[in-house]
């Protein structure tokens, strides 16, 4: 198998060869399990702008990424945090995202879309009102429902900065649940993956924020399918899992115990709307297809193998994962560089990356180990390492 030498800790450079890549069993859908992959979006590399201003999308390879998830059986959540939604992707542009996408998906009957709705137009500054997010709320989600689209109910960094207490979460879930057309997914994203949503749900203790999110839920209860929660802790999403109202599913946003989540135990189980699944998208689909069939050893050893590699990819600070993510994409041949919106390619180390090709080699996820390493030594020179 290929070889090259990578840099580890230290500076020296270390010989490390390649495995062959697994081969998943095929997985046939429908699933036991509902399981969005939070896509990313590919840059165009060669667009005349400034990076970190101007989003430049190349649509024909984001949305031909958005064809493979679907391929595989798995659900895309759309112009989420994975596709630098508030990270380098404007309002305009995820809504163009969103449009194309939903079109994209009539050539899959039955694919599963579900789009990020949030206030990201507005300026989250001291001055912001709660009326102010309630307008903007309401702006996104028609703008969703005009194209036909289902909404993930994104968490709000203007919110954040409008809300003077809990009561203040409730007034404006309320008003926007009362209006949707169907049951939304309830996104709760973490600290750890915007320093900016910090004391979401008017309190800094997850516990009695989750009080208040439950509270939300209960209010009106068949206006929601599910909440996502990202707080990379399983015992608090569990916690919460069984809270639930009736008919409520728990998404599992923990990108670092998705496996065991998943697979639940005697009093349920949590659904997937994941960014990692982006990154492992066909050992995902093999081990839905495997716990489906019942074959609950083979949904495991399939996905053991992937922590690791999420864990790396989803380390602090974790609002650099998208790094992580594209990586996998072009050394998989999914791009054909390694140029992300916002210039985020450079929020992580040359160590980390080496790193992370070990682990996806590791976890059999190098689905061509010439052509990933042949676009490592690529990667590898432009950062001075001559491997």
């Amino acid at each position: 198998m290929p070889t090259l030498n990578l840099p580890v800790a230290g500076g020296k450079l270390v010989p490390y060869s390649t495995k062959p890549p697994r081969q998943f069993p095929a997985a046939k859908p429908p699933f036991n399990r509902i399981a969005y992959a939070a896509a990313h979006v590919v840059a165009d590399p060669l667009a005349e702008v400034d990076p970190w201003l101007d989003a430049a999308i190349d649509w024909e390879r984001t949305i031909g990424f958005r064809r493979h998830l679907w391929s595989l059986g798995l659900g895309v959540a759309e112009a989420m945090d994975t596709a630098q939604r508030g990270m380098g992707m404007d309002w305009p542009a995820s809504l163009e995202l969103i449009r194309r996408s939903l079109d994209a998906a009539k050539d899959f009957p039955g694919a599963l879309i579900a789009c990020g709705a949030g206030t990201d137009h507005l300026e989250a500054d001291a001055h912001v009102t709660i009326d102010a997010v309630i307008r903007a709320y309401e702006e996104q989600c028609a703008a969703i429902e005009k194209f036909g689209g289902r909404i993930v109910l994104m968490a709000s960094r203007a919110l954040v900065q409008a809300a003077r207490s809990s009561r203040d979460y409730l007034k404006v879930y309320g008003r926007i649940l009362g209006q949707v057309r169907e049951p939304v997914i309830i996104h709760w994203l973490g600290e750890m993956f915007d320093p900016a949503l910090a004391g979401y749900w008017g309190d800094s203790d997850h516990g009695k924020a989750m009080d208040v999110a439950i509270e939300v839920i209960a209010a009106d209860v068949g206006r929601v399918d599910g909440i996502k929660i990202s707080l990379l802790d399983k015992d608090k999403e569990i916690a919460m899992r069984r809270r639930l109202p009736k008919g409520v599913r728990m998404y599992t946003g923990d990108d670092f115990n998705y496996a065991e989540l998943i697979a639940g135990d005697a009093q349920g189980y949590s659904d997937a709307l994941l960014g990692i699944f982006d990154a492992i998208a066909p050992a995902a689909a093999a081990a839905l297809g495997a716990l489906t069939r019942g074959d609950g050893k083979t949904f495991h050893d399939i996905l053991a193998p992937t922590v690791p590699l999420s864990r790396q990819i989803f380390k602090a600070p974790t609002r650099f994962y998208k790094t992580g993510v594209v990586f996998m994409a072009y050394l998989n041949g999914l791009q054909d560089h390694f140029t992300l919106v916002g210039g985020q390619e450079s929020t992580r180390s040359t160590l980390h990356l080496a790193e992370l090709f070990r682990l996806a080699d590791a976890a059999g996820l190098l689905v061509d180990p010439e052509q990933a390493v042949a676009r490592m030594r690529v990667v590898m020179a432009a950062r001075g390492v001559a491997t």
